[in-house]
């Protein structure tokens, strides 16, 4: 039995982030200002905080410039709102995040429609949802757009491959099955009430399972020779008592068996969802400023 390889999603993301870089050199040597991304936390969630760290970390390490809003769990909606408002107006600022989950008394919906959808660059404003539902140029959002590029590196044209997504958020699912489709892909979205989830998924040349359930796919699920892009990041107990470990939503040791290839967890996914953070501030900053996307990103 031929075991399949495992797709390096950090070391892609890396040569992205590498590109980015390269791109905002170009942009800061014509414009005279570096792009700017604004980075809203509400709140002291721990992974969360981590997480902007990170973001901010990266951004500039490719030459952006970061900027970070944190306020408290108790803040009101209309205060949240006309922060958003003032990053909308600020010239500095070219890509606005804010950081999910809000806390329950702010409406997360609301937030987002708030935001400018040209500063959008996580592409959950329904103006970019909509873009993407057309074939429209638009914010698209990070983790499927991350996803699309791993499966391209490794298969090349997509075009009359069978996708089978799992899972149908407004985050990952339902972007990823536009993209695919733009792909000219034949693409079902399956989800946890699937009837017979496990032969949908055993005729995909390509698997995107994003439902959030560990290892729920098991490795007998997938076709000899597909594809399968684990978005899923869950925490289970390890080994050691009191320790934990992350895994995704597909059992990875028995679904490398049968794919051609897998993107691991942690290291698949994950890393290109920051990387793609920055290669749409980018994006965006080059719309700003009137000028055509930076090619080969």
């Amino acid at each position: 039995m031929t075991i399949g390889r495992t797709i390096d999603g950090k070391a892609f993301a890396a040569q992205l982030r590498a590109k980015v870089a390269l791109g905002v050199e170009a942009f800061v040597a014509t414009q005279g200002r570096k792009p700017g991304l604004a980075v809203v936390l509400v709140g002291e969630d721990p992974a969360s905080s981590v997480y902007v760290r990170s973001k901010a970390k990266m951004t500039r390490e490719a030459g952006m410039d970061s900027f970070a809003f944190k306020r408290p769990a108790t803040i009101g909606a209309e205060e949240l709102l006309e922060l958003i408002e003032e990053l909308n107006g600020d010239e500095r600022i070219d890509g606005i995040l804010v950081q999910l989950p809000l806390p329950a008394h702010i409406d997360e919906a609301m937030v987002i429609a708030a935001i400018d959808p040209d500063k959008d660059v996580d592409g959950f404003h329904v103006i970019n949802s909509g873009k993407l539902a057309v074939g429209a140029a638009g914010m698209v959002p990070c983790t499927p757009l991350g996803c699309l590029m791993l499966l391209k590196d490794e298969l090349g044209d997509l075009s009359g491959l069978e996708a089978v997504v799992i899972g149908r958020s407004n985050i990952v699912g339902k972007p990823m099955a536009q993209l695919l489709l733009g792909e000219s892909c034949t693409v079902t979205i399956a989800h946890s009430r699937t009837r017979d989830l496990a032969s949908v998924v055993h005729r995909a040349d390509i698997v995107v399972a994003a439902v959030g359930r560990p290892e729920m796919v098991k490795g007998d699920w997938i076709r000899p020779g597909a594809t399968v892009i684990d978005v899923g990041i869950n925490r289970v107990p390890g080994e050691e008592e009191g320790k934990s470990r992350i895994v995704g939503d597909v059992a990875t040791a028995e679904a490398i068996l049968h794919a051609r290839a897998i993107t691991p967890v942690p290291g698949g996914v994950g890393p290109m969802t920051i990387a793609v953070l920055l290669r749409n501030t980018l994006v965006a900053a080059h719309a700003r400023a009137g000028l055509a996307a930076p090619e080969g990103l």
